[in-house]
């Protein structure tokens, strides 16, 4: 089992060795030290560190390759490269064989501690989410422990009170958000857990057949009926029964929807039987089921029967905290069912999704990262390996970091995608106007300029020579 705070440096400079291990037993970390390749191979055996900062160019076995056996011991373990050279092409075979990231001699310490934090939070992440995995077999909580807002922190609350009652639970949300989790989430966590849980999506189905599907039919009931069938309140028996997009059940459905929900009984299609059953009812919408009374669209006795219990939940956009949380646990998930190694996105990756309006919430984040992860071929999300389905990106930076012809820009841009420009190209230009304008207002200050971009020095050199901006 690894040791989550163990760091082993690797280096054939004792003066590096010694300087890297003071500079991050300082920061609180465990470490270890060895002066080979060999020697690294063999500690990580016995040790199991959490992460492993390795020089290059060693003597008895090199960085590269001892980088592709400590892969085959524990290929969970993070690897950052050290290298006193600059060639791309060492840096790109080190990410091709699977190293987390490299550092170029001679570095700068703020880096080194910036990145070994990050490569152990990716590590505590993909433990996290192996946890979470075991977890889902048995209870299905996944998302109940996914967020760092507020907002949906106070939702889980409201979940944990509401889920050991028998009450009618009406979960509201825009379309992607999560509503059917929500549903789970209720459900495996109440005291109806050993039961079933019935689904239905009360907008896929034309009236007669969701009728139906609701209630069961008898034989004979209609062309086609050659048997007696089940619906899905009588499936639903001690468990519950999620009535998605209830919004969209016609007003005739709705009086029959309503005696089920009083009564908890009912008769099947084309039968005389009256069936009693015991279940729960959750139902979501995206729509707004008030608005649709006063307009004469939905029941009113039938919605104050539905929002016994309103739940809301919050858009993506409105939970901006959790974005990067869920993009690392979607890209790690989508790593494992394709069989990819992606390491993290990179910083410039980050602020486009942070600053995403998401019109499609959580299900369109999901899609994005799956999508990225497939037609990724190395080890790092770019921005442009993000697809977004508009560009509707939310204010980032306040007005006065901005200058009057930057907002200019941003106009004239938009003005450009019926012209053929790509979302990459803007993107590209957006960015590099952006840097350049950090960079004069510090007076080419990079480092200064990296902090305050929030992406690391490395990153902001990168972008510099990739760009060409005049400093």
């Amino acid at each position: 089992m690894k040791n989550q705070q163990l760091i082993l440096v690797v280096d054939d400079e004792i003066s590096v060795r010694t300087a890297l291990k003071a500079l991050l037993k300082r920061e609180g970390y465990e470490v270890e030290t060895a002066s080979n390749g060999e020697e690294a191979v063999s500690l990580v055996k016995t040790l199991q560190p959490a992460l492993v900062i390795m020089d290059i160019r060693m003597p008895k076995k090199d960085g590269i390759e001892a980088l592709q056996e400590i892969r085959e011991i524990n290929k969970d373990i993070n690897v950052i490269m050290i290298t006193a050279y600059a060639a791309v092409e060492t840096a790109i075979k080190a990410m091709m064989v699977g190293a987390y990231d490299y550092i170029i001699k001679p570095f700068n310490n703020d880096e080194v501690k910036i990145l070994a934090k990050r490569a152990l939070q990716v590590q505590s992440l993909k433990e996290e989410v192996k946890v979470l995995h075991r977890e889902l077999s048995y209870n299905h909580r996944l998302d109940k422990l996914l967020t760092n807002s507020a907002k949906m922190m106070q939702l889980y609350k409201l979940i944990g009170k509401v889920a050991q009652t028998n009450a009618t639970v009406l979960v509201t949300g825009e379309s992607g958000t999560g509503k059917e989790l929500v549903a789970n989430t209720i459900h495996y966590n109440s005291n109806r857990r050993m039961g079933p849980f019935i689904k239905i999506n009360c907008g896929a189905l034309p009236e007669g057949l969701l009728e139906s599907e609701l209630f069961g039919h008898e034989k004979g009931a209609f062309t086609g009926a050659i048997h007696r069938k089940l619906g899905r309140f009588e499936l639903a028996k001690q468990g519950t029964i999620f009535l998605d997009e209830i919004g969209e059940v016609s007003q005739g459905l709705q009086v029959k929807l309503l005696r089920v929900l009083q009564e908890h009984e009912f008769e099947r299609v084309g039968g005389t039987e009256t069936i009693k059953a015991d279940f729960r009812v959750i139902a979501a919408t995206n729509r707004d089921l008030k608005s649709m009374v006063a307009q004469g669209e939905f029941r009113e006795d039938l919605y104050y029967r539905l929002n016994v219990v309103p739940l809301n939940v919050p858009p993506l956009r409105e939970r901006k905290e959790d974005i990067i949380l869920l993009s690392n646990y979607f890209l790690q998930k989508f790593s494992n069912e394709n069989d990819k190694e992606i390491a993290g996105f990179d910083e410039s990756t980050k602020m486009l999704l942070e600053n995403y309006s998401w019109p499609g919430n959580v299900r369109e984040l999901s899609n994005i990262i799956e999508r990225a992860v497939i037609m990724n071929p190395g080890t790092i999300i770019f921005p442009e390996d993000i697809s977004l389905s508009e560009l509707k990106i939310t204010q980032g930076p306040s007005s006065d970091t901005i200058s009057s012809n930057f907002k200019k820009s941003i106009e004239e841009y938009l003005l450009q995608m019926d012209k053929g420009i790509t979302l990459k190209d803007l993107i590209k230009q957006i960015e590099k106007h952006v840097i350049g304008l950090k960079l004069q207002k510090n007076e080419g200050n990079r480092m200064k300029t990296a902090k305050e971009l929030g992406i690391s020095r490395r990153a902001l050199l990168y972008k510099i020579q990739e760009y060409g901006i005049d400093e």
